[in-house]
């Protein structure tokens, strides 16, 4: 049986089944507010809220209903639009939406509003910049942005005296959410928090097989895996950062040691998807797809990882990730095991990291072409380099003759283009909807010079290689 809270109801279900969260809110507790729209975790109609306790604290993150298997929200609040209505008038950012001309056909609104109200909940420098984040994962149709871009401003403004000793209060207090939230994390730690699962198929988020399994997962015996202690860690030892398979690309964007110790990682992992998808998404999740083309999988390979493997048995075996792809969808793994640790050595003072991706809108969306590239040097000397890149061949490709050939070479102009004919010859792209091969080989051209521009900007000008 699962157990959480539904807005304010506690709900008990003794046989969850398969079945997403989206299709439970909506047919079995008749919440019509949370919108039907992609089922693929693009548009953001069907974003809700989930509370979760962590060190017996209550926290919140938005999240895409549609992909969000039902047992994930075991022992947790889930928040819909209906949830989030005060007893008799508009919250905050309801009414800024009204103010500033935010909504028209109004089918996107409560996705947005959800949005707008987590990061009321979660925002603790409230600024202008951060909220309009928190809705990179909501699609409208209607407005052209600009006025619902104003109703976040106008929302964040309001949020500016917002008090940290006791937010949940103030929050209630200055009308962003009803009062009965104050009374969730009380509830939540009296909940009984057991839930085993131990199905043939694993599932993390949900957020890729959803997408592809929508309805065959109904029949399949899943093993949720998101919620496990055991796969939710990350550690570092030394030089080296392990990550347990269930953590989240939002766990690894806040990690204060990585935004430490890689410039830049912030803003690399916002090119991941979308603030919905990011809090649901498993890093396990994202090297299993065996996507061409799947962000942290490049990533990863850039970084040197190594994935270690876990039967039922719990009989584990290390492998380098670049080893993990044998062909399109095809896994050097056997059908019992899952991912359930990635480790990489975190770049020294002496190495430098960049990650590039194109695609038809700057967020929430599929690469064209992806690449990554960590670099070692001495002087104008490479000592050790390591380039991925997605989009052009039916697996995340790992260029082995790239960076052999650039080994003990200097980094100047005649270096990176030599090593781009190289690059073009181990890639084998093909026409597709997001480009045909001509635009997927330059797409890698650029991109690739882009890494040594961004990374050597006194040494390396736009202007002399291309």
């Amino acid at each position: 049986m699962i157990q959480f809270i539904l807005n304010n109801q506690v709900i008990h279900k003794q046989n969850p089944g398969n079945i997403t969260l989206l299709d439970f809110i909506r047919y079995d507790e008749n919440l019509r507010g949370t919108k039907i729209g992609c089922r693929e975790g693009d548009c953001g109609a069907c974003t809700i809220l989930i509370g979760s306790l962590k060190d017996g604290k209550l926290e919140y993150f938005s999240a895409t209903s549609c992909l969000t298997p039902l047992p994930n929200v075991h022992g947790k609040h889930v928040v819909t639009i209906e949830g989030l209505n005060l007893p008799d008038k508009l919250n905050q950012a309801q009414q800024a939406l009204v103010d500033l001309s935010g909504t028209q056909c109004g089918f996107c609104t409560p996705g947005f509003i959800n949005s707008m109200s987590g990061y009321a909940l979660t925002c603790e420098s409230p600024n202008i910049e951060g909220a309009i984040s928190a809705i990179d994962g909501n699609i409208c149709r209607c407005t052209g942005y600009k006025s619902i871009e104003r109703a976040v401003a106008k929302l964040a403004e309001k949020l500016q005296n917002k008090n940290s000793e006791n937010p949940l209060r103030w929050l209630v207090e200055n009308e962003f959410i009803p009062e009965y939230f104050l009374h969730i994390e009380d509830q939540l730690n009296d909940f009984n928090l057991k839930y085993n699962t131990e199905g043939n198929i694993p599932i993390g988020g949900g957020t890729d097989l959803y997408v592809q399994k929508h309805d065959e997962l109904h029949d399949m015996d899943l093993n949720y895996l998101f919620d496990k202690n055991s796969l939710n860690r990350i550690t570092f030892e030394g030089d080296f950062c392990s990550i347990k398979s269930a953590v989240t690309i939002s766990d690894l964007i806040v990690n204060k040691t990585l935004l430490e110790k890689i410039p830049n990682w912030y803003n690399y992992l916002k090119l991941v998807s979308s603030t919905p998808i990011r809090n649901i998404a498993t890093i396990a999740g994202n090297l299993a797809n065996g996507s061409p083309i799947g962000d942290f999988t490049i990533i990863l390979l850039a970084l040197k990882a190594k994935i270690t493997l876990t039967n039922k048995e719990n009989e584990s075996r290390e492998i380098p990730l670049k080893d993990f792809y044998l062909g399109y969808k095809v896994l050097n793994k056997t059908e019992d095991e899952i991912i359930s640790e990635i480790t990489f050595e975190i770049p020294d003072t002496s190495s430098k990291f960049n990650f590039e991706k194109v695609c038809k809108r700057q967020y929430l969306d599929i690469a064209s072409v992806n690449t990554a590239l960590t670099i070692s040097t001495k002087e104008n000397t490479i000592l050790e380099v390591h380039i991925s890149i997605g989009g052009v061949g039916p697996i995340p490709k790992y260029l082995s003759k790239t960076n052999d050939f650039l080994v003990n070479k200097s980094i100047d102009t005649d270096t990176i283009k030599q090593a781009e004919q190289i690059l073009q010859n181990e890639l084998a792209p093909i026409g597709d909807a997001r480009g045909t091969e001509e635009y997927k080989r330059l797409l890698a051209r650029q991109l690739f010079f882009a890494h040594f521009i961004a990374l050597f900007p006194e040494t390396i000008k736009m202007d002399d290689l291309i």
